[in-house]
């Protein structure tokens, strides 16, 4: 495929070797549907199950296909974001994640809104096939994060999109280390409208995100997004100061009208764990920004490319960003 094509699709890969046969198909059906040209760029983040090889098999007997290998696990989002940057269509770029859970069909219908005149056009998931814990924790989650977010991050949308060349030519120069893509689109502007689909269990294999990296996704969104942790610390001060007071009324009281002073012992013990607790709390939310200024002032690159496939060729890499 050596023409620029019109629409790329972006997936990033980690051991996904059980689901990769069926997620090369249901692209080639598409492909083959499509009258508009489309590229796949997967992108392989440092897997060690033998998907680096399928994808760069796939790359090198079929054009269509862009093989983007990092040099080790970066993560979910810098994957994306690899994938972003290596993108080469013209019109739009679509997100999607190899677990199939998101339909690759809903191309269609998201390039098509984008030739309406938007620029991000998002999947909202409508139903979840997970776990319970899972499915209550993303509800809790988005509705924090929508609460608390200074900008307007929707509802149950998570990566899967599709975003004008525009939209992506922006994000590809936003510097953060710390990514959020479905903030950083947010953020972005532009007109942006929803699709509701409803979500299919995972095809295969099982999920990468652990809940510790769900947990670091979480924080991500919370503090690039939000105001909610500063304003914790906050209220958490207000909260430690009205408590001594209350409690010093309530010591004048006692003293003044009764005439006899509590017991200091079990309410000293609580004062000592209610401040400290606070202080640590405190402490910690301090930390979560000064570790990411702290990564931030570092500038090193978001990810590095190992190899690269192009147009069935491997193509020449300078410190980790793709040849054009």
């Amino acid at each position: 495929m050596d023409a620029e094509p019109k629409i790329s699709i972006v997936i990033p890969l980690f051991n996904e070797i059980g689901v990769f046969t069926t997620l090369i198909q249901q692209l080639d059906v598409i492909s083959t549907k499509s009258t508009t040209s489309i590229e796949i760029v997967l992108v392989d983040d440092g897997s060690i199950d033998g998907t680096s090889l399928l994808v760069i098999d796939q790359a090198l007997k079929d054009s269509k296909y862009q093989a983007v290998i990092l040099s080790r696990n970066f993560g979910h989002q810098k994957a994306i974001s690899a994938g972003l940057k290596c993108a080469r269509a013209s019109d739009a770029i679509m997100i999607l994640d190899a677990d199939l859970q998101d339909p690759p069909e809903l191309l269609f219908d998201f390039y098509e809104k984008i030739k309406n005149g938007f620029d991000v056009v998002y999947g909202i998931r409508k139903k979840r096939k997970d776990m319970f814990l899972k499915v209550l924790s993303y509800y809790l989650f988005y509705r924090i994060l929508k609460r608390t977010s200074y900008i307007s991050i929707p509802i149950d949308s998570g990566d899967f999109c599709m975003m004008s060349r525009r939209v992506v030519n922006i994000i590809n120069i936003m510097p953060e280390q710390s990514r959020f893509i479905r903030g950083l689109r947010s953020w972005v502007g532009f007109k942006q409208v929803g699709v509701e689909y409803e979500r299919r269990q995972r095809y295969a294999g099982k999920s990468n995100y652990s809940f510790s990296k769900l947990l670091q996704l979480a924080f991500d969104g919370l503090f690039n997004f939000s105001y909610f942790p500063v304003k914790t610390m906050t209220s958490l001060g207000f909260i430690s100061i009205l408590t001594s007071l209350f409690y010093f009324i309530y010591v004048l009281y006692i003293k003044i009208f009764i005439g006899d002073m509590p017991s200091g012992f079990t309410a000293t013990i609580f004062l000592i764990i209610l401040f400290g607790g606070i202080q640590l709390i405190s402490l910690g939310i301090l930390g979560e920004y000064i570790m990411r200024i702290f990564f931030q002032s570092k500038e090193r690159p978001l990810y590095i490319i190992d190899k690269m496939i192009l147009n069935k060729e491997i193509q020449t890499i300078n410190y980790g960003k793709c040849s054009k």
